[in-house]
């Protein structure tokens, strides 16, 4: 307070003083002096900083430079004023091309802050330097995402919320943000494994990661084996390609080959082996979360299959909610998304909806077991069943009675639209008969 009653005093527009006096006869307004002023003064430091790097021998030399240090520690009380931007970002530049720690740590846990909170705009260059320099500032980062989404305050779609947090642009051009970022998730998953919104967070990040990765130019590109180390590699490629990249008709072989792969995953854990084939199973079910999209093409396809070809997808569907086959909950599982699977295709194929099946599937909803699983198909038969979109809604109200039930289905229905809008095909009628869905549900 001190400092800034000072400066106060020092530019003070009072009749007499030096500053008036300057202004006066500047022929200018205060404000606008004052602001240019500012401007130039910054400009002048942006290009110091700038060339205190250039004709230096060596990387030594280059970091003898304490004005750095000072500049950064004096700016640390000033992140959020706006004309700041460009000497921040020249700062964190240099800290990148000096090579170990000169900048005051005040200064960057101040600008990790504000770049949070939104009081901040840097170029995303600089936004990379700063994470890049700074392990505490990326982490923040991703539990702000993640407390965003947990906070269910969100205004836009999930994948544009996560591209707005610009962690996966940032990660498709540097392995280790997205090592670090994967590793914050996964542990997150690990402690909450059944909670939906962090599911769809873990699925849409990865989406958009892929994304950003494939727009690189291919000299610039690491091999996907970089980024998921700890996948047997067997199953990166039919589970890295988006469902977009595969025909439609393929589909179905391209799940049985998912299943297939996982399921020789998981034998070794029902056969009784040792911790490493624990965290083989366990590795292979985090790929399929964040490869979740996979999951929601199984549960699209449920919902017209024949029953000879519904086996090998409700597998899937009951391995990517219950991985574990403690107690042999596996095959209990696939059994009560069997009966669930059969009760939906009555109440959605049959006008008007059988009663019985519509108190069948809300029994199985309240099952704090199978609940999600039993969401999980119930929210694709909303969406991609043939019927009138009114029964559809009717249906819906009379099923997802609880607050909670419906937020969930929420989360389920954020997942579906990120893949639909990733997608190379759009289907018009299924995107309003979803936005009709959400916006039913959110009213109620």
């Amino acid at each position: 307070m001190w400092i800034k009653n000072m400066l106060c005093h020092l530019i003070s527009e009072e009749e007499g003083s030096v500053a008036y006096a300057t202004v006066k006869h500047a022929g200018s307004t205060p404000k606008r002096y004052h602001s240019e002023a500012l401007q130039k003064i910054v400009s002048m430091m942006t290009e110091d900083v700038n060339k205190s790097c250039d004709g230096l021998p060596n990387t030594s030399a280059r970091c003898t430079n304490s004005n750095i240090y000072a500049m950064s520690t004096a700016c640390a009380a000033l992140v959020t004023c706006p004309h700041m931007s460009p000497l921040i970002g020249a700062l964190l530049k240099h800290s990148i091309l000096c090579g170990f720690s000169c900048l005051n740590q005040e200064f960057i846990k101040e600008v990790g802050e504000a770049l949070i909170s939104k009081r901040l705009v840097l170029e995303d260059e600089a936004v990379v330097n700063l994470w890049c320099y700074s392990p505490t500032c990326l982490e923040g980062a991703a539990v702000s995402l993640l407390e965003s989404v947990l906070s269910e305050t969100m205004t836009q779609s999930l994948d544009k919320h996560v591209n707005d947090s610009f962690l996966p642009q940032a990660s498709a051009k540097h392995c280790h943000i997205f090592l670090t970022i994967n590793e914050i998730y996964r542990n997150v998953l690990t402690e909450i494994d059944e909670n939906l919104a962090v599911r769809a967070l873990v699925q849409v990040f990865t989406v958009c990661f892929l994304q950003r990765l494939a727009g690189q130019k291919p000299q610039d590109r690491l091999p996907l084996r970089a980024f998921f180390p700890r996948v047997m590699p067997s199953l990166l490629a039919p589970l890295l390609t988006a469902p977009s990249e595969v025909p439609r008709e393929a589909w179905l072989d391209h799940l049985s080959w998912i299943r297939s792969l996982l399921q020789s995953v998981t034998e070794n854990e029902e056969a009784g082996e040792d911790v490493r084939a624990y965290q083989a199973v366990f590795e292979a079910w985090f790929l399929l979360v964040q490869c979740g999209y996979w999951v929601d093409t199984a549960a699209e396809l449920l919902v017209l299959a024949a029953p000879e070809k519904a086996e090998a997808l409700l597998w899937l569907l009951t391995f990517f909610h219950h991985p574990t086959d403690r107690g042999h909950q596996r095959s209990q599982q696939t059994a009560v998304a069997r009966e669930a699977w059969t009760h939906l295709r009555m109440l959605f194929l049959t006008r008007p909806p059988p009663p019985r099946h519509l108190g069948a599937v809300k029994e199985l909803l309240s099952s704090s077991l199978s609940a999600n699983l039993v969401l999980h198909l119930f929210s694709n038969f909303t969406v991609f069943s043939h019927g009138p979109v009114s029964i559809i809604t009717e249906i819906t109200d009379k099923v997802l009675t609880e607050a909670a039930v419906k937020r969930r289905a929420l989360w389920i229905l954020s997942s579906i639209r990120c893949r639909l809008n990733s997608g190379a095909t759009r289907d018009d009628r299924v995107h309003s008969r979803l936005r009709t869905l959400q916006d039913t549900l959110l009213q109620t």
